[in-house]
C-alpha cells in the first residue's frame, strides 16, 4: 500500500512538473495572409460579413491602397498577380517586376515573405492553399534555383488544371468549389500541422464581379467567402485554445475595381482602394492612417520576430502596422540642384539618419554603395540637402529611424 502511494506522488509530481514545464515555454507565434480577390473598401462595407466581423473585433480594420504612388515611379498596375506579389515582397511592381498575370519575369532578388522565414528559421514550416497554382509556382517561387530552391512544406492547388473534377462552367461555379476545397484543406491542415507561416488564396470573388459588376452575385460571393474565412478562424482559435501559440490574421484585397464593378487595372480612386483586417490588438499609430498593401510584409516580420538583412530592409516600401513605428509616408522632391525630403513623424522624437546612393546594385543581387547625408530630428518632417553629384539621373534616398527603414527613388528611368 505504501508503495502504492509512493508510486502515486511520482505521477502527480511529474504531472505538476510536465503542466510547469508546458506553462514556462514560450509562446510559438503563427501567422497566415489571406487574400480576397478584388473585393474593393465600399463594397467590404456593406456587406454582412460574421466571420470577418469576429476577427476584426479582436484587432481591427483599416482603409489601404493598392498600385504605388500614382503617376509617380512605383506606380504599379491593380492587377491580381501584380497585387499578390506586392504583399508577397512588400515592394512595388518597379521592383519585383510582375506587372501583369502572365508573371513573366519576377526579380526573385527581393524575397518573398516564405524566403525571410527560410532564411531565418529553416525548421520552420511554410503553407500555401490557393485556387491559382501561379502563386505556388511563380511568385512564391517554389522548387525554383532563382529562390535557393525553397521548398513550401505544405500545399494545396492546382485543382483548376483539373478539368475532369471541375469542368469549367460559363457561371465559373467550378471556382467557387475549388474556393470551398482550398479554406476546407488550410483549416484541416492549421489544426493538424499548424504550419508556423501560411497564405490562403480564393479567387470567386473576383470573377463574380468580372462576370456580373456591382451585383447580387458579387454580394454572394463577399458572403461566401466569408464563411470559408470563417472555417480558418475556427481552426486558428482551436489551435490557440489548447495549444501555446499565438495567431496572427491578416486578411486583405489585392486591387478594388472600376466604377461599374467589371474591370481594373487602372489608377483610378476605387481601383486603387482595398482595405487590411487584422486580429492584432495592439497596432500602432500607422495602422489608422491608409497605409498599402506593401505594409503587410514588414508587419509579418515584426510579429513573427524575423531577422532581414540591412540591404534588403532599405529596399522594403511598406510601414509596419505592427511593433515600434517612428515615421510614415516619406518623400522626396528633386528641386534645381536640392533634394526636399519630407515625412510624417508618429513618435515625434528621436533622430534618424538619411543616405542616398546613385546605383541600383540590389536590383541585379549586388550591394549599393551608400553615402551618409546627416541626421535629422524626426519631428522636423523635413530636410533638404545637396548631392555632391547633383548631375545623377537616380537617387535612392534612405532614412533610417530606430523602428526601420523608409526609402524613396528619385530616377528618371
Amino acid at each position: 500500500m505504501k508503495n502504492l502511494f509512493v508510486a502515486a506522488c511520482l505521477v502527480l509530481v511529474a504531472l505538476q512538473s510536465c503542466t510547469t514545464e508546458e506553462k514556462n515555454q514560450p509562446t510559438a507565434k503563427k501567422a497566415i495572409f489571406v487574400i480576397l480577390d478584388g473585393i474593393p473598401e465600399d463594397v467590404l462595407d456593406t456587406v454582412p460579413t460574421p466571420n470577418l466581423d469576429k476577427i476584426i473585433a479582436e484587432g481591427g480594420i483599416t482603409k489601404a491602397t493598392m498600385g504605388g504612388e500614382k503617376d509617380g515611379y512605383s506606380q504599379t498596375p491593380t492587377i491580381s498577380a501584380v497585387g499578390y506579389n506586392t504583399v508577397l515582397t512588400g515592394v512595388w511592381a518597379n521592383k519585383h517586376n510582375v506587372w501583369g498575370n502572365s508573371i513573366k519575369n519576377p526579380n526573385y532578388h527581393y524575397p518573398t515573405l516564405f524566403r525571410v522565414l527560410k532564411n531565418t528559421s529553416p525548421e520552420k514550416k511554410t503553407a500555401i492553399y490557393s485556387t491559382w497554382l501561379d502563386n505556388r509556382t511563380k511568385l512564391a517561387g517554389d522548387g525554383l534555383p532563382q529562390t535557393g530552391n525553397l521548398t513550401i512544406d505544405y500545399h494545396f492547388d492546382g485543382l483548376e488544371i483539373d478539368t475532369v473534377s471541375y469542368p469549367h462552367d460559363e457561371e465559373r461555379t467550378y471556382i467557387h468549389l475549388i474556393d470551398e476545397e482550398v479554406s476546407k484543406k488550410a483549416a484541416e491542415e492549421i489544426l493538424e500541422k499548424s504550419p508556423d507561416l501560411t497564405w490562403m488564396y480564393l479567387e470567386f470573388t473576383d470573377d463574380m464581379s468580372h462576370k456580373f459588376g456591382n451585383s447580387p452575385q458579387f454580394v454572394d460571393a463577399i458572403g461566401k467567402a466569408d464563411i470559408q474565412v470563417g472555417r480558418v478562424w475556427d481552426a486558428i482559435k482551436e489551435r490557440e485554445s489548447k495549444f501555446n501559440e499565438d495567431w496572427l490574421i491578416v486578411i486583405t484585397t489585392d486591387h478594388g475595381r472600376e466604377d461599374s464593378g467589371f474591370g481594373h487595372g487602372g489608377q483610378s480612386d476605387r481601383e486603387r482602394s482595398v482595405w487590411i483586417a487584422t486580429n492584432y490588438p495592439e497596432t500602432n499609430a500607422h495602422f489608422n492612417e491608409v497605409g498599402a498593401t506593401v505594409d503587410i510584409f514588414p508587419s509579418i516580420v515584426n510579429f513573427l520576430d524575423l531577422e532581414i538583412p540591412k540591404e534588403h530592409a532599405m529596399e522594403l516600401d511598406g510601414v509596419p502596422f505592427i511593433g515600434p513605428v517612428d515615421v510614415s509616408n516619406f518623400k522626396a522632391v528633386e528641386n534645381g540642384d536640392q533634394i526636399q525630403l519630407t515625412w510624417k513623424s508618429l513618435s515625434k522624437t528621436g533622430t534618424g539618419k538619411m543616405s542616398f546612393s546613385t546605383t541600383n546594385q540590389f536590383k541585379t543581387g549586388g550591394t549599393d554603395d551608400y553615402q551618409f547625408i546627416g541626421e535629422v530630428n524626426l519631428s522636423d518632417e523635413k530636410f533638404t540637402f545637396s548631392p555632391e553629384n547633383s548631375d545623377s539621373e537616380y537617387y535612392k534616398i534612405v532614412l533610417e529611424t530606430p523602428s526601420g527603414y523608409l526609402n524613396y527613388w528619385i530616377t528618371e528611368e
